[in-house]
C-alpha cells in the first residue's frame, strides 16, 4: 500500500490524472477503510460524462460488501443511467449484469435474472453474454447459462482469458449447479494458472475461479480443502477489493471449518463475516442462512 501511494502522489506531481487512476485511489481507500476517502472520489466524478458510471459501479460493489443491497441497487441504477446517458451501452450492460452476479451470489436468484435480462436487452456483447452465463448459472438457470456458455466456445474460440478463466469458471458452476461437484473441480483446472489475475470484465479481480472452488469442495464435503480455498481469497485483498467474493469468502471458510468440526475457528470466521454485515439488509437470504448456521454452534 506504501508503494501504491507513492505511486499515486507522483503521478498527482506529474498532472498524470485521469479516471483510471481516481479509481484506483478509490480501490486503495477501500482497502484502508477509508470511507471519507471513497467519498471523495465518488464527489469527484459527479455529472461527470464516461466516468461518472464507473465510480457509481464501483460505489455500488462497497455498499454490497457491507450487505447494504437497497443503497447497492440505488447505486447500480444510477451507474447504468448514467452509462445511457453517454450512450455507452455495452457499460450499461456490464453494470447492470454485475448487480446480477451479487443479487445471484446473495440468494435473490429472481432479482438476477430479471437484471440478466435486462443487460441482454441493453446490449447483448461477448462480456455481457459472458457475465450473465454466470449469474443465470449461479441463480439456478442452468439451460439458459450452459446456451450462452456454449455460444460463447463456439464464437470466440481464439479468446485467451475466455478460455482459460472464464469458460472453465461457467462450466464449474454449472457442474455445481447440477450437484456434481467432482467435475466442477476438474473444469477448475485450466483456470489455475490464471485465478490472481484480473480479467477485464471487471474494474477489480474477482478470484471467481477460486470462490467457486471452495464453494466445490464444500459441495464434495471437504471442508479442509474448501477453507484453503476461501483462505486464498482472504489473503488478496488488493485483488478483490470490494468485489462481492471478498466478503463472502469469510461466509465460505465459516461453513468449511463448520464441516471440518473445528467449532473455535467456525465462530471466529462466522463472527467476521456477520461483523462485517452488521448494517445489511436484514432479508437477505444468504445472511438470514449465516445467521442460523452460526445460532447452531
Amino acid at each position: 500500500m506504501d508503494n501504491a501511494e507513492a505511486t499515486v502522489r507522483e503521478a498527482e506531481k506529474g498532472n498524470f490524472v485521469g479516471d483510471q487512476l481516481h479509481l484506483v485511489i478509490y480501490q486503495m481507500a477501500f482497502v484502508k477503510g477509508d470511507r471519507a476517502g471513497m467519498d471523495r472520489e465518488v464527489a469527484w466524478a459527479s455529472g461527470k460524462a464516461g466516468t461518472e458510471d464507473g465510480m457509481l459501479s464501483m460505489q455500488s460493489d462497497t455498499e454490497a460488501y457491507y450487505g447494504q443491497l437497497t443503497q447497492a441497487r440505488d447505486s447500480s441504477r444510477r451507474a447504468v443511467d448514467a452509462a445511457v446517458r453517454s450512450d455507452a451501452k455495452e457499460s450499461a450492460a456490464i453494470w447492470q449484469v454485475n448487480e446480477a452476479l451479487r443479487e445471484a451470489e446473495f440468494g435473490n436468484v429472481t432479482l438476477a435474472r430479471q437484471d440478466v435480462a435486462a443487460a441482454l436487452k441493453l446490449a447483448p456483447g461477448r462480456d455481457v453474454k459472458l457475465l450473465s452465463a454466470l449469474a443465470l448459472a449461479r441463480s439456478g438457470e442452468t439451460a439458459q447459462g450452459k446456451s450462452l456458455a456454449d455460444e460463447l466456445e463456439r464464437n470466440y474460440p481464439s479468446d485467451t482469458v475466455l478460455k482459460v478463466y472464464w469458460l472453465p469458471t461457467l462450466r464449474a458452476a454449472l457442474d455445481l449447479d447440477a450437484n456434481d461437484s467432482t467435475k466442477a473441480l476438474e473444469s477448475l483446472e485450466a483456470a489455475a494458472p490464471y485465478e490472481l489475475g484480473e480479467p477485464g470484465q471487471f474494474q477489480v479481480g474477482t478470484m471467481y475461479p477460486v470462490y467457486v472452488r471452495g464453494l466445490a469442495d464444500l459441495a464434495a464435503h471437504n471442508g479442509t480443502a474448501a477453507a484453503g480455498q476461501f483462505q486464498r481469497i482472504l489473503e488478496h485483498p488488493g485483488i478483490t477489493v470490494n468485489f462481492p467474493t471478498g466478503v463472502l469468502a469469510h461466509l465460505g471458510l465459516a461453513r468449511a471449518y463448520a464441516l471440518s468440526g473445528d467449532t473455535q475457528k467456525a465462530r471466529t470466521a462466522y463472527q467476521d463475516f456477520l461483523t462485517r454485515w452488521k448494517d445489511a439488509d436484514p432479508d437477505i437470504p444468504i445472511l438470514k442462512e449465516a445467521k442460523a448456521e452460526y445460532a447452531k454452534l
